[in-house]
């Protein structure tokens, strides 16, 4: 023990006392440098620090405090079932529902508290409410959630959102006062709770009034037993949470008859709203909706193109801060490198068996075959004793890599995909497969120079996509890859991610496939969800980007030569892509594309 240093001491305490208050001997505490997040009964958290300050280990208190209480009171198949489908909405009922569990250990223990509000104001730091100078910048799921806050645990609002919060206060109150007073009954009761919020969500004006919406569960008896059961087993709620917790949300037209195991694959977006914010504006939901009808009428519109760019990544920063982004990439994932490197060299070796030669033997004539050459002594005049060279047709192949650079792949996520995408790349290259590597994603959070003029023209009525598209080229295919090596540490620059628009950057890297001579062309997506841009999504109808993105991608993979395939990163990008592989941690990035390219180069 006198090895052991504080910061080992306080974080074995701390992991003591989340298993004690999650009721869960299994759980593990890990610190990270990267936002906080929650992977079944793994937790990581801030790193405090050698020196342990109190501020510092408070936030780390509360975001294990937090994710204890979530594991003991909260069960995430229930919390989906009817998760309402609209971006906003879900935002809201995700954020009252993580009020409702930290409230309950908040109102027992006045430690508990404290360190949740450390937390809270952690997450408010990158909250664009802390920023907000007019009540349409406010995001209406942070203040709908202190407000709430404030009246289950009577802790005020934090001073830093609070001119943010107070400009919607009116507007909440007047429409969902009565609610919250229903919500604070019911706060020990997930099943009540939910039903309350979606009724209070209707009285906002969130989500379209529908019977299922405000009737949680009452056509099936068998189906609300089960769910009180499950509410009632905290602690096999949270043992489910962990294949299940990254994965896809259902729908709200889901049956009440569900199987179980469809159910398993929701996921709870709520922990990536409880950390891993942008830069410069909290992460909006990331909806993952099951294929629903396409509409025949929709028609996708952009309301300008003017302030759209495709730049390349040495143009977004200088070289110098280029090379100290890719020494900072390469610094951070050392480890992780030398196993991606030997699944590329697997790979290696699958290709160039494929375009090395064979040999046909048993031939009357040719090269001889040194197998047979004690029969050519014994019987030289022994026919079938050569072989002949055959070539295998390898067709010529380009293969592109488009990468979401969206602000929830911030952090681990992202780095991993750039250097999984830097050493595809590398691979490819000895072996003669030429790769083009790209990410999308938007100059501003919340619609930028787009948003203002459409503000300027009087807001026309359905504008389309109303954000500044960035698209950004990386590596080219015809340029090497040691000359490219560096681009790739732009992904690790802060304020670069901002917001996705999948259809338009699918779209954009597809024309730049099919403008190319090769024979066979492969497009691999690497993303962690749906599109997603607030501008756009609060002008347009529900679900208007992620229609546009299905109708994309049917066009491609039924009409188009280009092979399509994806990886989603946490979400199942299976409901859209034919041909995709869904992956649960991102230490699996690397291994999975290289089997899926794998997969492509031997379907002839």
């Amino acid at each position: 023990m006198s090895d052991e240093s504080p910061a080992d001491r306080f974080k074995s305490v701390l992991a003591g006392a989340s298993r004690a208050l999650a009721h869960d001997a299994e759980v593990e505490v890990n610190w990270t440098a990267d936002a906080p997040s929650q992977s079944g009964n793994t937790f990581r958290v801030p790193m405090p620090g050698r020196s342990l300050p109190r501020g510092a280990a408070m936030e780390a208190r509360g975001f294990a405090d937090s994710f204890a209480l979530k594991l003991r009171h909260h069960n995430d198949q229930l919390h989906n079932r009817h998760a309402p489908a609209e971006p906003m909405a879900r935002a809201c009922y995700d954020a009252v529902e993580l009020v409702r569990y930290e409230a309950l250990g908040a109102n027992d223990y006045a430690g508990i508290a404290q360190n949740l509000d450390a937390a809270t104001t952690v997450r408010l730091n990158v909250d664009p409410i802390i920023r907000a100078k007019a009540a349409d910048e406010v995001p209406v799921q942070t203040a709908l959630s202190l407000l709430l806050r404030e009246r289950l645990t009577g802790q005020p609002v934090p001073a830093a959102a609070k001119p943010g919060v107070e400009m919607l206060r009116g507007w909440i109150e007047e429409r969902a006062g009565e609610d919250f007073a229903a919500l604070a009954d019911s706060i020990e009761d997930q099943k009540a709770f939910q039903a309350l919020s979606l009724n209070m969500l209707q009285h906002l004006e969130l989500v379209r009034v529908e019977p299922q919406d405000s009737q949680p569960d009452d056509s099936d008896d068998n189906d609300g037993d089960e769910e009180t059961e499950e509410d009632e087993q905290g602690d096999n709620a949270g043992e489910e949470q962990q294949p299940s917790e990254m994965a896809a949300e259902p729908s709200e037209g889901d049956d009440d008859g569900e199987s179980e195991s469809e159910a398993e694959s929701a996921d709870d977006d709520q922990e990536a709203d409880a950390g891993d914010d942008g830069d410069e504006g909290m992460l909006p939901v990331r909806p993952n909706r099951p294929w629903t009808d396409l509409p025949d009428a929709f028609d996708y519109k952009v309301f300008t193109e003017s302030f759209d760019e495709v730049v390349a990544a040495n143009e977004l920063c200088d070289e110098e801060e280029l090379t100290r982004l890719r020494a900072y990439l390469d610094a951070q994932l050392k480890g992780l490198q030398g196993i991606v490197t030997k699944l590329a060299n697997r790979l290696q070796r699958r290709l160039m068996a494929q375009q090395n030669r064979s040999w046909e033997f048993d031939q009357e004539e040719g090269i001889i075959d040194a197998a047979r050459l004690a029969r050519i002594v014994v019987s030289p005049g022994q026919s079938l004793s050569y072989k002949i060279e055959r070539d295998i047709e390898f067709k010529d192949t380009i293969v592109t890599l488009l990468i979401d650079n969206s602000g929830s792949m911030r952090g681990r996520p992202i780095s991993i995909a750039a250097i999984s995408a830097d050493v595809l790349a590398r691979t490819l290259e000895r072996c003669g497969v030429k790769t083009e590597i790209l990410g999308f994603t938007t100059r501003a959070w919340k619609g930028g120079q787009s948003r203002e003029a459409w503000l300027g023209g009087g807001k026309p009525q359905h504008p389309g996509r109303l954000n500044d598209l960035r698209h950004i080229v990386y590596k080219k295919a015809d340029e090497p890859w040691r000359r490219a090596r560096r681009n790739l540490g732009l992904m690790m620059r802060e304020g670069l991610l901002k917001e996705n628009i999948d259809g338009e950057a699918l779209l954009w890297a597809h024309s730049r496939l099919l403008a190319r001579p090769e024979d066979r062309r492969i497009l691999m997506v690497i993303s962690d969800g749906a599109p997603v841009d607030d501008s756009t999504l609060s002008v347009n109808s529900a679900g208007y980007l992620e229609t546009h993105l299905r109708k994309v991608i049917d066009w491609i993979e039924r009409q188009s030569p280009v092979q399509l395939v994806a990886i989603g990163i946490g979400h199942d990008v299976t409901r859209y892509y034919k041909r995709a592989v869904t992956i649960m941690d991102v230490e699996q990035l690397g291994g999975t594309m290289i089997e899926q390219l794998a997969g492509l180069f031997e379907d002839d």
